[in-house]
């Protein structure tokens, strides 16, 4: 009856939830739809705002010729008839009446592009704000809808592998985020402003302006380069392609030297043994086993160098991570259960029936040491050739 009564609890739960997600949704999309609109109206009040500016500065130019007119012409009564004067007033008050209308127009302008460009950031969060919770409601779903034995039993205990899963599912969800906001922050906003430009460009082409096409081509070129090595690097983050191209040692002197230049964090990169070509899948492990090491360095070792050693011995593939931070006791850090990094690289090495040794003490280093069985099967595809 207990189970029955919480299985219900949990469908009223979900069905609140799967409704409220779809009114997030749409509110993200409402916002988003919103921002287009502001940001197309923001890019016409910037070019009239600059148009007016221009146009304010030639009429201040004008009305002090006017003023320098209307002096000489007051002046001279010899030379210049009381006609002359009156065209000269009449032309410097004119002039002076257009300058006070376009000034006002833009500190009109001014104002209303500050005004939109104020509501585009908030609406950026709000996208944000959104796009969060639906990730979170996705998560929470996602477990709620399981089997209901499944969610009894995380419900009575909270084991390190239980949680191990969650904290795996949650970084994915994060990892997704990361990736959307990259692609939205760099290359949509880039696409768009090349958009624009571009639409600068034809319009200049039209007013026959070449030199200012051409310059603005250039550009253009310089922005589509930079969009292009963004995506990338974003594609090299999600699975590096030189991994099935070149193999694992290339890959992971690429990684390394990011990473120094991303980090700047010194580091060292030696390679023992002969390089041989690993099944797809233990190359791919062994990347993300050295990727993980790293990323714990650069969070929390708070070093200056790290290096990676990786020996191809017989049978086997060893890899050891030393850095020069500032260490931990190991003991107590593996069995508080709370460092999900490395109970993930330990679960991704046992998969592989290998075995990870730790070595590290407050303010002494750490050193990580991982050893990979290669498999029978290739040991006896290789006695055969």
């Amino acid at each position: 009856m207990e189970i029955d009564a919480i299985d219900k609890v949990i469908k009223n739960a979900i069905n609140v939830m799967e409704t409220s997600k779809y009114q997030i949704f749409e509110i993200c999309e409402s916002a988003r739809s919103e921002w287009e609109a502001l940001n197309r109206e923001l890019q016409h009040v910037i070019e009239e705002t600059n148009q007016t500016i221009e146009l304010v500065d030639k009429l201040e130019m004008d009305y002090r010729r006017a003023r320098v007119k209307l002096t000489e012409v007051s002046r001279d009564f010899h030379r210049f008839k009381e006609e002359d004067i009156r065209v000269a007033y009449e032309a410097a008050t004119n002039i002076q009446l257009q300058l006070s209308i376009f000034k006002e127009k833009e500190i009109h302008l001014r104002s209303r592009r500050d005004d939109l460009q104020k509501r585009l950031k908030n609406l950026d969060k709000t996208i944000e704000r959104a796009e969060a919770l639906v990730i979170q409601m996705n998560l929470v779903l996602e477990y709620l809808s399981g089997d209901l034995n499944q969610v009894t039993r995380i419900l009575e205990s909270a084991k390190n592998r239980q949680m191990l899963g969650f904290k795996i599912i949650l970084a994915q969800e994060e990892e997704r985020k990361r990736i959307a906001r990259e692609i939205h922050d760099g290359m949509a906003q880039s696409l768009a402003h090349v958009v624009v430009r571009a639409e600068i460009a034809e319009r200049m082409i039209v007013k026959q302006e070449f030199e200012a096409v051409r310059m603005e081509l250039s550009e253009l070129k310089q922005q589509v380069r930079s969009g292009l090595e963004e995506v990338r690097k974003i594609i090299f983050n999600l699975r590096p392609m030189a991994l099935d191209d070149l193999g694992l040692v290339p890959t992971l002197r690429k990684f390394i030297q990011d990473y120094e230049e991303r980090t700047k964090i010194r580091t060292h990169f030696e390679l023992m043994g002969r390089e041989e070509r690993l099944p797809s899948a233990m190359e791919v492990a062994v990347f993300r086993l050295v990727q993980e090491a790293f990323s714990n360095v650069y969070k929390h070792a708070e070093a200056s160098f790290v290096s990676v050693e990786l020996a191809y011995l017989k049978r086997r593939a060893k890899i050891v991570v030393t850095d020069n931070g500032i260490g931990f006791a190991v003991d107590r850090v593996e069995s508080d259960g709370n460092h999900f990094g490395l109970m993930g690289m330990r679960e991704r090495i046992e998969l592989l029936e290998g075995t990870m040794e730790i070595y590290s003490q407050p303010h002494a280093g750490t050193r990580i040491t991982i050893v990979i069985p290669f498999g029978a099967e290739r040991e006896e595809a290789k006695g055969q050739t």
